[in-house]
């Protein structure tokens, strides 16, 4: 079985399930912050179009980055 953590939080449990119901409303406006393969907190770059998130334990960016191309 797969344990999955909070974007928000890091704790275990999905955003919006349970005791994270107010970590989903926050990943509506922020980026997440932890990562939801191994609760570690993600390094985080924002952008004016978007954002990178990505977790050195998982080796990779996080898929929930959106817009990750910087331009310029």
């Amino acid at each position: 079985m797969t344990v999955a953590y909070c974007a928000v939080c890091g704790r275990e449990g999905e955003a919006g399930h349970g005791a994270h119901e107010a970590c989903a409303g926050m990943l509506e406006l922020d980026p997440p912050r932890h990562c939801t393969r191994c609760g570690r907190r993600l390094d985080v770059q924002v952008f004016p179009t978007g954002y990178r998130a990505t977790c050195r334990r998982c080796d990779g960016v996080h898929p929930a980055s959106r817009n990750a191309t910087r331009t310029g």
